[in-house]
């Protein structure tokens, strides 16, 4: 399966991030030791040799075994393993998907390391395809990570298909907007209130901070945004404010309006249940021991192998999964009586469900279970307007 998808890689390669990842899987750890224990228990080998070898995969080609005595060892170069990721997952969507919505961040681990990158994100998890470490304390600018990340991944979704890239407020630039749309993709990026904006038809710029009103409807339109000519982009402004929320949903795409809606924003705090599934919720990366952002980054190969196999099989668990009907129930049912406007909440994450299902069949010496990335309809809003905004009262000065 390894080699099916990853074809560039050795043999040694391919073998390495086989066992680490299923080792992953089955410790539920990422670090060296646990695993080197399982793998050799299941391979019937040494764990000193077993650790040995583990070791040696993440390790550049001139500081593994036999690389002093004249043996030719070859590093394996993370980044070219991206684009293929991103195609796994497009070969594991079912006939007829041709949407597809990625989310961007950086999350720290501790005063160590640095972690930027970007993921699928699918009913609730999300799936790394593309990441940069770099040591948290180091100087200097995140842009030619970021746009390094996305020229990796050049070319690895089909045509035809709409490709949305998320992002949070803080990453937002417009190098950043430019960036997404070289790939034929289509930014989705929050910004901040305190800019301004004009819709294309006027000639006045507002203050962003005048596009909606806490709880009441949204909007949507062409706009140019920010008075500024440097940071201007004329783009399609897509606000709401729900109740609760200290600040708006304001985001910029270049889908026109009719085909874009804010509500798929929240798609990308699944992001966030990825970190977390990487850390304490799942493969406990916080525990490692490494200091080196070149080995973490092989090793994130692994962890994000061992997430793209669980979660694709607790996805096609979930989505296979026969749901009760409630038309075959009698009126007085108290299923009925129950029963919300809102669908009913996960009660187990993807990623658990299909980690347990791995290891159920581990346990039974059964192949690895059905694998599919079949996603749920994108969320809908029901109350945006394509209307104008009107202009803002001007503030009268105090007397």
């Amino acid at each position: 399966m390894v080699s099916t998808h990853l074809p560039h890689l050795t043999r040694p390669q391919t073998w390495g991030l086989t066992c680490w990842s299923m080792g992953i899987i089955v410790a539920q750890r990422a670090g060296l030791l646990m695993v080197a224990v399982v793998m050799a228990a299941l391979l019937d080998r040494t764990v000193t040799a077993t650790r040995g070898c583990l070791r040696d995969w993440y390790l550049d080609g001139k500081d593994k075994q036999g690389a002093k005595h004249g043996s030719k060892r070859r590093t394996l170069e993370v980044a070219s393993c991206f684009a293929p990721l991103l195609r796994w997952v497009i070969h594991l969507s079912p006939a007829g998907t041709h949407q597809i919505a990625l989310a961007m961040d950086a999350s720290t681990l501790g005063q160590r390391f640095t972690v930027l990158s970007i993921h699928v994100v699918i009913r609730g998890c999300a799936i790394p395809i593309a990441w940069k470490i770099v040591r948290a304390t180091a100087q200097g600018a995140w842009r030619p990570h970021w746009e390094t990340l996305f020229q990796d991944l050049t070319g690895s979704t089909p045509d035809g298909w709409t490709v949305i890239v998320l992002a949070d407020r803080g990453l937002y630039a417009k190098w950043l907007y430019d960036a997404i749309q070289k790939n034929g993709w289509h930014p989705y990026l929050r910004i901040n209130r305190q800019g301004k904006y004009r819709p294309v038809e006027a000639t006045e710029f507002r203050g962003l901070s005048t596009v909606v009103v806490k709880g009441e409807a949204g909007w949507k339109g062409r706009v140019v945004c920010f008075a500024t000519a440097q940071r201007q982009v004329t783009c399609t402004l897509l606000a709401r404010w729900t109740p609760g929320y200290t600040d708006p949903w304001l985001v910029l795409t270049d889908l026109p309006p009719e085909e874009a809606d804010v509500a798929w924003y929240g798609l990308r705090a699944w992001i966030e249940c990825s970190y977390k599934d990487m850390k304490r919720g799942g493969w406990h990366w916080e525990q490692t021991k490494m200091t080196d952002p070149a080995r973490a980054e092989r090793l994130w190969l692994a962890m994000a192998l061992a997430t793209l196999l669980v979660v694709s099989v607790g996805v096609h668990a979930e989505a296979t999964t026969p749901q009760p009907v409630l038309d075959d129930l009698p009126d007085t049912h108290i299923a009925r009586r129950r029963k919300g406007d809102t669908p009913p909440r996960r009660q187990i994450s993807c990623f658990h469900r299909g980690r347990l299902l791995v290891l159920v069949a581990f346990a039974h010496g059964r192949r690895l279970p059905p694998m599919a990335l079949i996603p749920e309809p994108w969320p809908e809003s029901l109350d945006t307007s394509h209307d104008t905004p009107a202009a803002a009262a001007p503030h009268q000065k105090a007397a």
